[in-house]
Order: C-alpha cells, then structure tokens, then sequence
C-alpha cells in the first residue's frame, strides 16, 4: 500500500498489476487533501490506512484503476466503502456526480500517462 501526495506515472501503477489483481489497482481517493491510496486488496484496508494518516471518513472514496484502460474506462466507481447513508450514497457507485467529477480531477492530477 502506498498513499499518492504527488505524482505516480502510469508505468509505475502498472507495475501494480499481479501484486494482487492482474487487470485493475484498487484505490481510495481522499476528495479533501487529494490524494490516492492504491494497491492493497480490500478497499476497506486504504480506508484504513487514510485514516491512521490523517484523513476524514466523509472524505474517502473507493475505486478501481484500469492501468490498460483509456476514457471512462481507467476509473470504475465501485465499492463496498462508498456505501453510506449518511453521505446520501446509497450504492457501491459513486452517485454523485460533482463528487466522481472530484475524483476523476484527483486521478489526472496525480497519475501522469
């Protein structure tokens, strides 16, 4: 597991493939200080981790990274984690649409391809 404060290339995340999954990188972004935990095999085990690093529940956000994958494709928005009531997310999705647009802006910011 490792948290993305700066940048990662893309060569770098597929190098990510077959440590535990061979097509996608799980990830969890942190729509408030705007960065991404990836590589672990639950998502509930980044939340963890964000959170014993500074971040807050409400903030965190469960994908999947598609590294052979262009478009919408690179980014899946499904999760156990997103999963919350309280936010008014009722699903595994992401079912805002300003927050995936978040989302989507953090992963560009911080994966170069």
């Amino acid at each position: 597991m490792q948290i993305i404060k700066d940048k990662i290339n893309l060569i770098e995340l597929k190098a990510m493939l077959g440590d535990i999954f061979d097509d996608m990188v799980k990830a969890v972004v942190d729509i408030e200080q705007e960065t991404i935990a990836v590589n672990a095999e639950l998502h509930a085990d980044l939340e963890t981790y964000l959170l014993e690093n500074g971040s807050n529940q409400k903030n965190l956000w469960g994908i999947n990274i598609f590294p052979d994958l262009d478009g919408n494709d690179f980014v899946v928005f499904d999760s156990l984690i997103n999963i919350s009531p309280r936010r008014n997310n009722r699903s595994r999705y992401v079912e805002d649409e300003n927050i995936r647009n978040k989302i989507f802006e953090i992963v560009n910011k911080r994966i170069t391809k």
